[in-house]
């Protein structure tokens, strides 16, 4: 069944993507805040390519990938987890919040299309232009003059660095060029994910880096489950159904949303200046996303 391009999304499960999607930066700091970051993805992803992979069998989805298609998902999925999502944890164990993360992120899609213009020569609107640097503008507003709030100037460089690859991370699905199964492909990427963080994790975190055993396999299970599975079928629901513009578009919700679940269970607060470059910002990516009209690859919610 080919995807629609521009029909409006189912209201329950767009809702439950938002809230899967933006939960995933509340269970990631509570993973990092009992164990290290490389140590909490590797086995994020080893339960996420072990689920993803069972799921294929159980549901008979053909593999469909020849070797030279086998070795771009990999790669692609190294860009898009290992190094994605080592970055923005890294940010977390620095001190930068679940809201700022969302906004990071949140800007994405806007920077992947007007990367898209710039490295591959298509299209971009004047409005895509000027909603990245509302969004942009509304960042710096919530960041403010002083860093420390945000854990620091390294730890909002580290988690721009995670927007960027992220960006690129998406640009490079059209590289894959074949249409693999979501499920094979998701799993491949989350395999070849898990190795090269474990290893780090014990070169540089130690053979056992947790602090809090329940907290963090808690939080493990629950960005494995929720935000890599359930968060990847639901993404691939709405695309389905409503089109992959028509999802793109639910990624400027994410912030607001998370700065309420960051406020309910991490006891994070803005001021009424952030409070306004949150708007400020949503208002920009909102803006953008609503023109963009390119595939949104499902892989890329593996996600918070």
């Amino acid at each position: 069944m080919t995807p629609r391009t521009g029909s409006t999304l189912p209201l329950v499960p767009a809702a439950a993507f938002v809230l899967v999607w933006s939960s995933g930066y509340i269970s990631g700091p509570a993973a990092v805040d009992a164990a290290a970051p490389f140590a909490v993805l590797g086995w994020r992803f080893v339960i996420a390519a072990l689920l993803g992979a069972g799921l294929a069998l159980a549901l008979r989805r053909p593999t469909r990938m020849d070797r030279a298609t086998l070795g771009r998902v990999a790669a692609v999925g190294l860009v898009m987890n290992a190094l994605q999502f080592g970055l923005m944890y890294v940010a977390f164990d620095l001190g930068l919040g679940a809201t700022l993360a969302s906004l990071f992120h949140a800007l994405s899609p806007v920077l992947t299309a007007l990367l898209a213009a710039a490295l591959l020569g298509e299209r971009v609107s004047m409005l895509q232009v000027l909603g990245f640097v509302v969004g942009v503008a509304g960042v710096l507003i919530v960041l403010g003059s002083d860093l420390g709030h945000a854990g620091g100037p390294i730890a909002v460089l580290v988690g721009g660095l995670s927007m960027l690859t992220l960006s690129l991370g998406t640009l490079g699905q059209r590289w894959i060029g074949a249409q693999p199964d979501l499920l094979w492909s998701a799993a491949v990427q989350f395999a070849v994910s898990a190795p090269p963080l474990l290893v780090l994790s014990w070169l540089t975190e130690g053979a056992w880096p947790v602090t809090d055993t329940g907290q963090a396999v808690g939080s493990v299970l629950l960005l494995a489950i929720v935000n890599s599975i359930v968060g990847l079928m639901l993404l691939a629901l709405l695309v389905l159904r409503g089109g992959s513009g028509a999802a793109a578009s639910l990624f400027f919700l994410s912030p607001p949303v998370t700065a309420v679940l960051a406020w309910l269970v991490l006891d994070e607060t803005l001021s009424i200046t952030q409070l306004i470059g949150l708007v400020v910002a949503v208002v920009g990516v909102a803006a953008a996303t609503r023109t963009r009209r390119t595939p949104v690859p499902a892989q890329e919610v593996g996600t918070q």
